[in-house]
């Protein structure tokens, strides 16, 4: 079904240490994302670049880029909301990953007030599930699993959730470094975790498809949230937090073709591409093909049979 995809901007460099993801909607932009797109039969609106809200938060030595962090989760929550709000697509362009806490907390509110829940597909080499008072980088791309699932240490920093996810509605897939304090926090949460190992061992599909079918069972929303790193750096170098062993080309494509298929997702973040980093734009590229399967591109049709 054809759809009304809304582009955002999100130029959020503060929350990773490695300068260059403001470039990020500029360079999916450059690589065609909105033509490709409506050459596959969607509508497209681009609604520029979100800018960050002014905070008031006080700076913590401990936390980098603290106020500027909260200004812009404060600004892409309220734009993730009103861009879900009347069930269009809403395509998140990053930017960090710290970008989620505000884009996957505003799809909630907009969820929510359709009675349906959300559920969320974390397409990454890392948890992110650090709370503000485990992190030992400071570096605040590690926080927005963490926040937008209610865990402690965020009340009276970060704002309010208006429907905080509950950690059993959120699947991890492509996990491969874990700090200590993510690895007990998760076992504590009970959210699912399909690292690398579980790839190589039951392929993507096999662990894709049951949390397809809890959300279909639901009759929830499925954000999903593609973070470069989740792949290969062999066949995605734009990254500043590259980690060998990732996701292979096929395997990305598969999961995009699945979620395709499965009908069941409504927004979408594309994070962590720094062009800086980038050999000739094919990171940039690569993340436009992605999304072009996730939006419907195939190449042959793979038909429903009588038998």
């Amino acid at each position: 079904m054809p759809k009304h995809c809304i582009l955002v901007g999100a130029p959020v460099d503060e929350g990773a240490i490695q300068p260059g993801c403001l470039m990020g909607p500029a360079a999916l932009r450059t690589a065609g994302i909105a033509h490709e797109l409506e050459n596959l039969g969607h509508s497209v609106e681009d609604r520029g670049d979100v800018k960050p809200a002014i905070s008031d938060v006080v700076e913590q030595a401990a936390l980098h880029k603290l106020p500027e962090t909260v200004g812009w989760t404060i600004a892409l929550q309220a734009a993730a909301y009103d861009a879900a709000k009347n069930g269009d697509f809403p395509i998140f362009l990053g930017g960090d990953h710290s970008l989620s806490a505000g884009t996957v907390s505003g799809v909630a509110k907009a969820a929510a007030e359709q009675d349906r829940p959300l559920f969320v597909l974390w397409l990454d080499a890392h948890p992110d599930f650090h709370r503000l008072n485990t992190t030992t980088s400071g570096n605040l791309h590690g926080t927005p699993v963490a926040y937008f699932t209610g865990q402690d240490s965020f009340a009276g920093v970060f704002p309010p959730l208006p429907a905080p996810i509950p950690a059993t509605q959120v699947c991890l897939i492509g996990i491969r470094s874990v700090d200590p304090a993510e690895h007990d926090g998760l076992l504590a949460a009970n959210i699912t975790v399909h690292d690398m190992r579980a790839i190589d061992e039951n392929g993507v599909s096999a662990l894709l498809r049951p949390f397809l079918k809890r959300v279909s069972a639901a009759n929830g929303l499925l954000h999903v949230s593609l973070d470069v790193d989740f792949l290969e750096p062999a066949i995605a170098p734009a990254v500043g937090t590259t980690v060998p062993g990732g996701a292979t080309f096929r395997e990305a494509h598969l999961i995009m073709e699945m979620l395709s298929e499965s009908g069941l997702v409504s927004s979408l973040d594309l994070v962590e591409l720094n062009p800086f980093l980038d050999e000739r734009g094919r990171t940039a590229k690569l993340i436009v093909d992605l999304t072009a399967s996730l939006m419907g591109r195939r190449v042959m049709d793979r038909p429903t049979r009588s038998y």
